[in-house]
C-alpha cells in the first residue's frame, strides 16, 4: 500500500508499512532534520522514525532514533 504526503513532502523510505527512514549525507544533524522526520512521521501517522547520515567514519554514529 502506498502512503502519500501531501504537500510536496516525501518519506525516503518506509520499512514493513511501520517505520519510517530518512536518509542523509551531511556533516552534522541540524534542528531541521529532526523536524523533517518527526513531521514525517505525524503525517503518515507512524511511531519509529530513524534518520541516518551516510557521511561518518562509523555508521553507528549517524543513526538517531525517534519515537512518537
Amino acid at each position: 500500500k502506498e502512503i502519500k504526503l501531501e504537500c510536496g513532502y516525501r518519506i525516503d523510505l518506509l520499512v514493513e508499512n511501520e517505520v519510517v527512514i530518512e536518509l542523509k549525507s551531511i556533516d552534522v544533524f541540524a534542528p531541521v532534520h529532526t523536524a523533517q522526520i518527526l513531521t514525517y512521521m505525524k503525517f503518515a501517522e507512524k511511531k519509529i522514525g530513524l534518520l541516518i547520515n551516510f557521511n561518518v567514519t562509523k555508521l553507528v554514529d549517524g543513526i538517531k532514533r525517534y519515537v512518537l
